[in-house]
């Protein structure tokens, strides 16, 4: 089924960016939004992260880059750091994947306080397929079955399928719109609701979007 590959792929990936990427943030185990008994721990690397690379010139350099772990055997390699957005390549499988990533800047929950799991907004280019620039979202908490996300870019609003904790553009046809919107605009405000009714609305700084995507195109031709 296609959205559960998506789902399955993200995920593969996102398992092991969030051990390093969100070490400092909400421990799953702890997130009310996970009944505990579907809240595995998540496993340690098997393998020590490799050293930082040096900062390539367009890189920002208030922006630290975070290295992350081996993935399936094969380690991620940081492309540059643009801003909030990393740019990376691995080929999990033998098959290349290029990606962009970023967490929200801001988080909010109404009720207010709610705690979840890490979010992140995730941009995969896959050649073997020949997919471009996908958007996909992880937010958190399982999402209500069967509901809908959004995403607003300014003035622009997208809707998004969702499974399990993962949301992806609804109509094919907007996602290089969406794109287009998110390369010239300042935020990105994704918002959904958990299973249990928590509502949640992360905003995503789009600043150095524009360079990653332009370097993960580079990577991923």
């Amino acid at each position: 089924m296609r959205i559960r590959r998506r789902w399955l792929l993200v995920l593969s990936l996102l398992t092991s960016l969030t051990l390093v990427l969100a070490a400092p943030l909400a421990n799953p185990a702890s997130a009310q939004q996970t009944p505990a008994a579907s809240a595995p721990a998540k496993p340690k690397p098997a393998v020590k992260p490799a050293a930082k690379p040096a900062a390539p010139a367009a890189q920002s350099p208030a922006a630290k880059p975070a290295v992350p772990p081996a993935m399936g055997g094969a380690q991620p390699k940081l492309l540059g750091q643009y801003a909030d957005w990393g740019a990376y390549t691995a080929s999990p499988g033998g098959k290349k994947v290029c990606f962009a990533i970023a967490k929200p800047s801001a988080s909010e929950t109404v009720p207010p306080g709610r705690p979840r799991n890490p979010s992140y907004m995730f941009i995969s280019s896959r050649p073997a397929e020949k997919v471009t620039n996908e958007i996909s979202i992880i937010i958190g908490y399982p999402f209500k079955p069967s509901s809908e996300a959004s995403a607003a870019v300014g003035s622009t609003s997208f809707a998004l399928y969702t499974q399990q904790d993962g949301a992806w553009i609804k109509n094919s046809g907007d996602e290089a719109h969406m794109i287009d919107a998110m390369r010239s605009g300042q935020t990105a405000v994704v918002k959904g609701v958990s299973m249990m009714g928590t509502q949640s609305s992360d905003t995503f700084n789009l600043k150095g979007l524009s360079q990653a995507l332009d370097r993960t195109g580079q990577e991923c031709k």
